[in-house]
């Protein structure tokens, strides 16, 4: 994979479209460009990096951010201004979005799920991450898991809670 990102519009992509199984970056964008639209109340949108990982770097962002070991599908890291920051400036970056296509592969094979519509849920969730939904609580997970079925169902994909 490309060390180099692309920018499309506000998003920041690595240029890593077809190895393992990774979207096209036009899709990617589509699917942020959705969530965004649906959440914010602006044609502005903040600016977000979306990077694809191997299995090494994702276990170790797993293990120093969340205490976790082992790789994981997607992380997001919000924005975090420094003090002294605009305010208009801060506003415009929302955070990164970390995603490892070997867990996401995997996953989507395990759960009799299309890579296309995995991924699509992995981007959909990082992003609602960096709007500040969690799933920590069972009131927060209940409210996080309808938006994303809501979100992916707009986007013609299926529940991805529901069995195959």
């Amino acid at each position: 994979m490309s060390e180099d990102s692309i920018i499309l519009g506000n998003i920041a992509f690595e240029d890593a479209s077809g190895a393992d199984g990774v979207p096209e970056a036009t899709s990617i964008e589509q699917w942020v460009k959705h969530v965004l639209s649906h959440q914010l109340n602006t044609a502005d949108f903040p600016e977000i990096n979306i990077q694809v990982v191997d299995e090494v770097l994702i276990s170790e962002l797993n293990e120093t951010y969340r205490h976790k070991s082992g790789p994981t599908n997607v992380l997001s890291f919000p924005f975090e201004a420094p003090p002294g920051l605009p305010e208009e400036e801060a506003e415009a970056l929302l955070g990164d979005i970390v995603i490892c296509a070997q867990v996401v592969s995997r996953e989507a094979e395990q759960q009799d799920k299309t890579l296309q519509a995995h991924w699509a849920h992995m981007v959909v969730h990082g992003v609602l991450h960096l709007l500040g939904y969690d799933h920590l609580e069972d009131q927060e997970a209940d409210a996080m898991e309808s938006l994303e079925v809501q979100l992916l169902n707009e986007l013609a994909f299926p529940n991805p809670y529901q069995q195959a």
